[in-house]
């Protein structure tokens, strides 16, 4: 533990300095004694404040007033969704987006430990190959598992699908996936640098129907899309479909709640998954920190990342909580029913501020339009 150049240390005995003499020589195991507390002292703090900091930033030390539940009491909300092919898909997810290379393995095996039973990868996301085995030495049988990777824009093209696909399939070690999605609602071309074929970004009918295939060849369980806001389904799914799309995954969260995509896929049938559903980028600690959050957390006796994602999964929607931390990648399982008046409240302060997207990449891709244009 460091001090500041202002500490001062307190001497052993009175400054007098024949009394110290006679102190050190007379009895030098009080002397011992208080330089071992002093060294306990020191190493307690440089352990426990980077903890301390660590709790606080999590919200585990909000002021709680009133009566507290206990967690043990309350009602476990759903933990799988039936999707149309009649497949049960865990309604909470290890999201290893951002994950990287030498991290994303040990918060895989920590989160199949735990009781994880969906991974959310992708191809884009460049550690598959760690994903899988990790899957591999966590010795967690496959059909125990839900794996769900996605479809990049540069391969939209049906003669490219079924390649990328594979490429995913042996990364990850299995034959088959149960859930493949449509990235983004945006093709490239294989030549160059994100340049934008026009003609599959405005129709992925071809698109879809490769991937139909590729349901009936066993390689998918399960085909969904993802970034893909009501026009652009409508879009889609104007045309005769022999597999609707079983999930759409969103940035959902309560920065952006999208009530209206919410509403529209319910009535439609279409399960929305949330990623980050914690927020985006420096969102988190702002999430954690919302009054109604920690007002909840306190009252309920969970922390505020658990209100968060209880909230979500009680929205109806399947979360994708990502983290590389052990401990948080255990908390975000636990998730937990919200009384109705305490849903509602966290429902309308969500509502109340203009809405916050944070991931659009039309201007970095160069598109001459908003991807979420049209909503």
């Amino acid at each position: 533990m460091s001090f500041s150049q202002n500490y001062q240390q307190l001497p052993t005995v009175d400054k007098d300095s024949g009394e110290q003499e006679s102190l050190q020589r007379k009895d030098p195991r009080k002397r011992r004694f208080l330089l071992f507390v002093i060294a306990i002292i020191t190493i307690m703090g440089a352990f426990f404040l980077p903890c301390a900091r660590m709790i606080r930033s999590r919200g585990l030390w909000a002021t709680c007033n009133g009566s507290q539940r206990n967690s043990s009491t309350l009602a476990k909300l759903p933990s799988h969704y039936t999707l149309p092919s009649g497949d049960n898909i865990p309604s909470v997810a290890l999201g290893v987006w951002q994950a990287s290379k030498g991290e994303v393995g040990n918060a895989v095996k920590t989160a199949l430990a735990a009781g994880y039973k969906h991974i959310d990868g992708a191809w884009i996301y460049r550690n598959e190959e760690e994903v899988g085995q990790a899957i591999k030495e966590s010795s967690v049988p496959r059909e125990e598992l839900w794996l769900t990777s996605k479809l990049w824009n540069t391969f939209h093209a049906p003669e490219d699908i079924e390649t990328a696909l594979d490429q995913s399939l042996s990364m990850l070690g299995t034959d088959y996936l149960d859930l493949y999605l449509i990235h983004w609602p945006v093709a490239f071309k294989k030549e160059g640098n994100a340049i934008l074929d026009e003609d599959l970004t405005a129709d992925p009918y071809p698109t879809w129907q490769k991937l139909e295939e590729l349901v009936d060849k066993g390689k998918i369980r399960n085909i969904g899309i993802s970034n893909f806001n009501i026009r652009r389904i409508q879009n889609l799914t104007a045309n005769k479909l022999k597999y609707q799309p079983a999930v759409n995954q969103v940035e959902l969260n309560f920065w952006n709640p999208q009530p209206e995509l919410l509403k529209w896929s319910k009535e439609n049938g279409l399960l929305l998954e949330a990623y980050s559903p914690l927020g985006s980028d420096k969102q988190v600690g702002n999430s954690l920190s919302v009054p109604e959050v920690k007002a909840i957390a306190c009252k309920l006796g969970i922390t505020p990342a658990q209100v968060i994602i209880s909230w979500s999964v009680q929205r109806g929607t399947i979360v994708l909580p990502k983290s590389v931390t052990p401990s948080r990648i255990v908390e975000n399982l636990e998730v937990f029913e919200i009384p109705q008046e305490d849903f509602e409240l966290l429902e309308k302060a969500a509502a109340s501020h203009a809405p916050q997207r944070v991931v659009n990449p039309s201007a970095g891709w160069k598109l001459p339009f908003d991807v979420f244009d049209g909503q």
